[in-house]
């Protein structure tokens, strides 16, 4: 096992929710969306999500360091952490796609490829470390929910 140490974990945790900022802010203002869109049902209130999005890319970040400092196979290790990098270039692509863009139909095709890879790296994450996995159901729940808020909303548009 590699050795464990809080700089290595804060890495991961920082780069993940770097990740997310950098996305947020780049996508603009939710409020603003919702000006010019009709709301989709069971929308949450705005608040919601960067407290939810800070906790999940934590806790992504999180899940990494253990496949990072797990004892696996080199060749393991760097695949998984492969799709971990991959689906977090897809995450970073989705809100950008959505709010900025306005590419609703395009964005529900990023958001539904992002929950295949999201599916891709739990699976692989747990040939490695089941708590790497199951840390990550979350976000994968979280993501079915604003892939049906992006389907929601290119419909009623």
């Amino acid at each position: 096992m590699k050795k464990r140490s809080i700089s290595d974990m804060l890495i991961f945790i920082i780069s993940a929710e770097i990740v997310g900022a950098v996305s947020a802010l780049l996508s603009g203002r939710f409020s603003d969306f919702f000006e010019k869109y009709k709301e989709p049902p069971l929308l949450p209130p705005e608040w919601l999500f960067p407290v939810v999005w800070g906790i999940l890319y934590a806790a992504m970040g999180y899940s990494a360091y253990l496949i990072y400092t797990s004892d696996a196979e080199s060749s393991q290790k760097k695949t998984a952490l492969s799709i971990y990098w991959a689906q977090l270039a897809i995450n970073f692509l989705w809100s950008i796609v959505f709010f900025r863009f306005e590419g609703l139909w395009a964005a529900f095709a990023v958001i539904m490829a992002l929950w295949v890879m999201i599916i891709a790296m739990i699976l692989k994450f747990r040939k490695i470390s089941p708590l790497a996995a199951y840390i990550n159901i979350p976000y994968l729940l979280w993501v079915t929910f604003a892939a049906y808020l992006n389907l929601a909303t290119a419909i009623i548009n």
